[in-house]
C-alpha cells in the first residue's frame, strides 16, 4: 500500500518516476494565465497567517466550504482568521476525492514541509507552524515565486490599466521573473453591463481617444494593445460564455454600439452580433502584434443572483455551461484565417464533452513554421483534476500532437498555487510512463524526457514569446 502524498504520489510505474525526477522536477514554470496581482509582487507582500495567503480570494476553497454547510461568516465574512482556518480544517476530511484535497496537502508539504493531514485535530498545530514560517523572507510574494522556479507570469489586466506595477517590476533588476500583462477587454465586450458607460469614459481618458463611436472604440483599443505590447504584453484573454458567430456589417455594429452608448437596452441578437464582430477586430490586432489569443469558453457565471448581489462577481457561484460551440467557433476562426489574420490561439473548454471537438478544430488551421498554432488548453477550472487532465491529454494525443502541448496554467490568485503545476506534471509523467511500460510508446528515455520538458515549459515559452 502506498503512503498518502509520498514522494511518488500519482507516479505508478518506474518509468513515471524516472520521467518525473529526471525531467519534470527541474523544469521551470511558464505561468501564462493567472490572476496574481502585480502590485503584491512589486510590494513583495507578506502574510500574517495562513488564512490570508490560503483562503483569501480562493473561490475553489470557498465553494467546498459552502457545500459542507459552513456559514458565510467563516468564508468571506468577518470571522477571525483563526476561525476561518478552523472552518477550513473542519471541511478538509470531507474533501477526499476532490483535487482541492490534494492541492491542500501538496502546498503544505512543498512550501511548509508539513506531512500531517489537515483536520480539526491537527489544525492548531499546522496553523502555528505555518504562521511561524510565513514570517520569513522565503514566504513573501517574491520569495514564493522564486522558490517555485517561475520564469514567466501572465497576469490578467483590464485595457484601462496603467500597468504601473508591471513597469516598476520590469525596471527592477533584483527580480528576474517576467511579469507580463494580458489584455482582458471584458469592458468592451460585455456592453450590456451597468458599468459600460463609466468604463468607456475611463478608456477615453487613458487612450486619449474620445470614444463616441464604434470606430473610436476600435482606435482606442488598438492604442491600448500597442501600450500593452510596449509593456511586455504578448497575449489576450477572453471570457467566452457561448461561441456564436453572426455575419454583420460595420454599419449594423455601429448602430448597435450607438444604441447602447445612448443608454438603451440591446436584444440578445444584437449582443451576439456586436460581441463577435468586435472579437474578430481584436483578433486582427493581436495577429498584427503576433500575440496569442486565449479563449476561455463555457463558463456559466453568477448563477446565484442573491449571492451576487451580496458579494459580487467571482466568489464561487459559477459552474459548467452546456453550449454547442463547434460551428460558431469554426466560422469565427475561419473568418480570421481568410484574411490571414488568425493569431496563435488557445482554446480552453470547461465542459469535458468538448475536448475532442476542440482537439479536432486545432488541425483545421495552421501556419508554416509554428508547431501547434491552434492549441487545446489544459484542463481548466472544473477540469483541473486527475480525470480531467488525463482525458484532456489523451484526447489531445488521439486527435493531434501531444508533443506540442503548451501545458499547465495556474488560473489562481494564490502564490501557493504553483503546487498545481507539480500535480499536473505528476499526472503527465504517470500517463507517459504507463504508455511506455504498456508498449504504447518506445522506451527511449532521452526522447520521452525531452517531451516532458517541452510540455512542462519549453513549448509554452516558444509559443508565447516566439523563441
Amino acid at each position: 500500500m502506498k503512503k498518502f502524498m509520498d514522494q511518488h504520489f500519482l507516479l505508478n510505474t518506474e518509468t513515471a518516476v524516472k520521467l518525473y525526477e529526471n525531467a519534470a522536477v527541474s523544469s521551470p514554470i511558464f505561468d501564462f494565465h493567472c490572476h496574481l496581482d502585480p502590485k503584491e509582487v512589486w510590494e513583495n507582500k507578506s502574510y500574517e497567517n495562513i488564512t490570508q495567503i490560503w483562503l483569501g480570494g480562493d473561490h475553489y476553497k470557498w465553494r467546498t466550504m459552502r457545500m459542507h454547510g459552513i456559514g458565510e461568516q467563516y468564508i468571506t465574512g468577518d470571522a477571525a482568521d483563526w476561525e476561518k482556518f478552523a472552518a477550513w480544517a473542519e471541511t478538509i476530511p470531507y474533501l477526499i476525492g476532490n483535487p482541492v484535497y490534494h492541492w491542500t496537502h501538496l502546498e503544505l508539504k512543498m512550501y511548509f514541509g508539513i506531512d500531517k493531514v489537515l483536520s480539526p485535530d491537527t489544525a492548531r498545530e499546522i496553523w502555528e507552524e505555518c504562521n511561524q514560517k510565513l514570517q520569513t523572507p522565503e514566504f513573501t510574494a517574491r520569495g514564493l515565486i522564486e522558490r517555485s522556479n517561475v520564469k514567466f507570469i501572465g497576469t490578467t489586466d483590464d485595457p484601462i490599466s496603467t500597468l504601473e506595477y508591471h513597469q516598476l517590476l520590469k525596471n527592477d533588476d533584483t527580480f528576474k521573473t517576467i511579469i507580463a500583462p494580458t489584455f482582458r477587454p471584458d469592458g468592451a465586450m460585455f456592453i450590456e453591463r451597468p458599468t459600460f458607460a463609466s468604463w468607456i469614459e475611463k478608456l477615453s481618458q487613458v487612450s486619449g481617444v474620445n470614444v463616441d463611436s464604434f470606430d473610436a472604440l476600435l482606435a482606442a483599443l488598438k492604442q491600448r494593445v500597442a501600450y500593452f505590447h510596449e509593456n511586455g504584453g504578448r497575449a489576450s484573454d477572453h471570457d467566452i460564455q457561448s461561441m456564436e458567430y453572426v455575419e454583420s456589417t460595420k454599419q449594423e455594429i455601429e448602430e448597435i454600439f450607438n444604441k447602447r452608448l445612448s443608454g438603451l437596452e440591446l436584444t440578445t441578437n444584437e449582443l451576439v452580433s456586436y460581441r463577435y464582430y468586435l472579437l474578430k477586430e481584436l483578433g486582427k490586432m493581436y495577429a498584427e502584434k503576433q500575440w496569442v489569443m486565449q479563449l476561455h469558453m463555457g463558463a456559466m457565471r453568477n448563477n446565484n443572483s442573491r449571492m451576487k448581489e451580496l458579494l459580487g462577481n467571482d466568489v464561487g457561484f459559477d459552474s459548467v455551461g452546456e453550449t454547442n460551440m463547434a460551428e460558431g467557433l469554426s466560422r469565427f476562426l475561419d473568418s480570421l484565417d481568410q484574411e490571414n489574420a488568425l493569431p496563435r490561439t488557445v482554446l480552453f473548454n470547461l465542459n469535458q464533452k468538448d475536448n475532442v471537438m476542440l482537439a479536432g478544430m486545432m488541425g483545421n488551421f495552421y501556419e508554416e513554421g509554428i508547431p501547434g498554432k491552434v492549441q487545446l488548453g489544459s484542463g481548466w477550472w472544473f477540469l483541473d483534476h486527475i480525470d480531467g487532465m488525463e482525458r484532456q491529454m489523451k484526447d489531445f494525443a488521439n486527435v493531434g500532437l501531444l508533443s506540442h502541448f503548451i501545458g499547465m496554467l495556474t488560473d489562481s490568485r494564490s502564490f501557493l498555487s504553483y503546487a498545481r503545476h507539480d500535480y499536473f506534471r505528476r499526472i503527465l509523467c504517470n500517463l507517459l510512463g504507463e504508455w511506455v511500460e504498456n508498449g504504447l510508446a518506445p522506451n527511449d528515455m532521452n526522447h520521452m524526457e525531452q517531451m516532458v520538458r517541452n510540455i512542462c515549459y519549453d513549448n509554452a515559452e516558444k509559443y508565447f514569446l516566439k523563441r
